[in-house]
């Protein structure tokens, strides 16, 4: 059986499928040129990232096809349930890269309270010449610990980045329509371990409570955050996207940050995705990274792991 691994592959996830018999195939095969691939190689099963789509037109287009493999959380690329409903199996590795993109969140709010983003920027040029200057500018820095984290979808990445939050002694809010409590487990190097309860509240509480806000929620049909939920925030709040692009209005979203209501945001999702807006990427309030929340080393073994587990118990 032939595995197509069309966006890549860990070689933890192809070391176990070639040891179970499978031939996997890392040619990344351009969109439009899928459907020939696919038939021509009679592939089994193909994995996909967040670049390749996999739409009704493919799924009747190549017959040969019985699994269609997500790696990582999101599925709006996947037309998941019509591919069920064709008999295909559709999976995802939902847990493996949750404490990767949490890490990320952080990464990005504490750049932002001290400046990082911007000071990388301009040391290099003028550092020499105005280090005093550049540190008078980068002198009023924010502290994380006994700040309020809101948590919108608390999911798996959602739980975790709660996870950094309480142990940096930030109180955590959350909203999820789906849950009313989650347990959060803090587990420490030397084996101990400390369970805390978050009880949901409503959306609004969260927006009204946050001091940093970070978004884990799927693709919307609507703004998740707009120029009205911004109005509803703390002066001098943070936000943070690293869920899927187009949760949040860009447009209210500048808006907010040139007139001082929001005090920074960070961004590694964008509403026009691979090409963010210039707006978005100049704006030294903004923190930017590419689409990177799940690309680390340990979070794309375990994908890789993941996702040949579950291709070996379905098709073995």
């Amino acid at each position: 059986m032939k595995v197509l691994a069309n966006d890549g592959l860990a070689q933890s996830g192809v070391s176990a499928l070639e040891a179970a018999g499978f031939e996997v195939l890392l040619t990344t095969v351009a969109q439009e040129q899928l459907e020939n691939f696919i038939n021509e190689e009679n592939i089994d099963v193909i994995l996909v990232r967040s670049a390749t789509t996999v739409r009704q037109e493919l799924i009747d287009a190549c017959p040969s096809i019985k699994i269609i493999g997500r790696g990582g959380v999101g599925m709006d690329n996947i037309d998941v349930q019509y591919a069920r409903d064709k008999g295909l199996h559709v999976i995802n590795t939902p847990a493996a890269s949750s404490h990767s993109v949490a890490e990320l969140v952080f990464a990005h709010f504490s750049g932002l309270v001290r400046f990082l983003h911007d000071s990388n920027r301009n040391m290099p040029l003028e550092g020499e010449a105005n280090f005093k200057g550049l540190k008078k500018a980068y002198a009023g820095g924010i502290e994380l610990k006994g700040k309020t984290l809101g948590v919108l979808g608390f999911g798996r990445i959602g739980q975790a980045t709660a996870a950094i939050a309480l142990r940096l002694g930030m109180k955590v809010v959350a909203f999820d329509p789906f849950m009313d409590a989650a347990t959060i487990a803090l587990d420490f190097i030397d084996g101990q371990s400390i369970d805390i309860t978050v009880n949901t509240i409503s959306k609004e509480e969260v927006l009204k409570q946050s001091d940093f806000l970070t978004l884990h929620v799927p693709a919307q049909d609507q703004y998740v955050i707009g120029a009205s939920e911004i109005e509803s925030m703390k002066d001098g709040a943070y936000i943070a996207n690293a869920a899927r692009g187009g949760v949040i209005d860009e447009v209210a979203l500048i808006a907010a940050l040139d007139s001082g209501k929001l005090g920074g945001a960070a961004l590694d999702v964008f509403e026009t995705e691979p090409k963010p807006a210039v707006q978005i990427l100049m704006n030294p309030k903004v923190s930017v990274t590419p689409h990177i929340g799940a690309a680390t080393g340990g979070a794309q073994d375990r994908i890789g792991t993941e996702l040949a587990s579950q291709i070996i118990e379905l098709l073995k």
